[in-house]
């Protein structure tokens, strides 16, 4: 007789078990929403939209693309919601580097301590920092040179922002000051032909149409740009800013490890696709797919990073 419920036992919680593998094995069994704390159109949104409609195709399951912008106080909206989901795989973030970068040590509780781990990266914006084509000086070295003894008016996009942080570290190490910076909507050809500033540092896109008549003196990425590739990478000039404002899909720490790779390998897929590519093509945006290892490895890296720029510029 105890045998018999010995057996009836191992039985049952055999069952419970295979169970429980058949209940996460059907992930994804409904929508999927993939948080971008943007507005919609950049090159975050429109290669997460790929993964999302690939995930789709993939899985047989609605995924779709929600912008939650957070305006003038940063991309965390959109990160809190991550954090405050269930960590079932349901909701993912594609986030920009300041949110697991920095996102948890600047006072936001609901992501301290670091809630999110990364899927993968998958995208480092082609900033720049460029000039006019008749400007007296054509590399970083004659910038800085110039600088000074001249007053250098500099655009960005705002303090906060990494390509700005390590601009302004740059001029800090090279020693020399900015005779004035300012933050604008908008970095483009007519911002250098209006004199509205000297040097902008902003995107390749935004300065295609009139790539002929600027000079690009360095990229902060953390390679070359492929459209631009006699400009140096801003970590050949200045080892210690090595870093580049990235694009990763991140999900909560607790989530399973089979519901990330159903996740991770349509990513991927998606990533290295002529559609993707051809993104990277147009824009002079570097897409690719980072694993999951090698992206936690560089977010440390990047809070060490981050951490010596703010030291310095304090």
């Amino acid at each position: 007789m105890q045998l018999t419920n010995l057996v009836k036992g191992a039985a049952a919680a055999a069952a419970l078990g295979l169970s429980a593998v058949a209940a996460q094995a059907e992930y994804p069994e409904k929508p999927v929403s993939f948080i971008v704390p943007w507005p919609p159109g950049d090159l975050e949104d429109v290669l997460t939209r790929m993964i999302a409609d690939d995930f789709e195709a993939e899985y047989g399951v609605a995924a779709a693309v929600v912008n939650k912008p957070g305006g003038g106080g940063g991309p965390f909206p959109g990160a809190i919601e991550v954090a405050n989901a269930p960590a079932d795989g349901y909701t993912v973030g594609s986030f920009v580097i300041g949110v697991p970068v920095m996102g948890h040590q600047i006072d936001i509780a609901p992501l301290t301590p670091a809630k999110f781990d990364p899927l993968g990266i998958f995208l480092t914006y082609p900033f720049v920092i460029a000039t006019s084509a008749d400007a007296p000086y054509s590399t970083m070295e004659e910038l800085t040179a110039y600088a000074k003894e001249n007053d250098v008016a500099l655009g960005h996009f705002g303090d906060v922002l990494t390509p700005t942080q390590v601009t302004k570290a740059f001029a800090k190490n090279a020693g020399f000051n900015w005779g004035s910076d300012a933050a604008f909507d908008a970095l483009d050809c007519n911002t250098l032909a209006s004199g509205d500033a000297d040097v902008i540092n902003t995107t390749l896109q935004l300065i295609l149409p009139c790539l002929d008549q600027v000079k690009v003196l360095v990229s902060i990425t953390d390679e070359r740009i492929p459209l631009v590739p006699d400009a140096p990478a801003i970590g050949e000039l200045d080892a210690g800013l090595n870093i580049a404002l990235w694009n990763g899909l991140f999900v909560s720490k607790d989530t399973p490890q089979d519901v990330r790779d159903k996740i991770i390998v349509v990513a991927e897929k998606t990533m290295l696709s002529d559609r993707a590519q051809a993104v990277a093509d147009e824009t002079g945006a570097l897409v690719y797919w980072q694993d999951a290892d090698q992206s936690a490895s560089r977010v440390a890296a990047d809070i060490a990073t981050m951490a010596k720029i703010s030291a310095l510029l304090d």
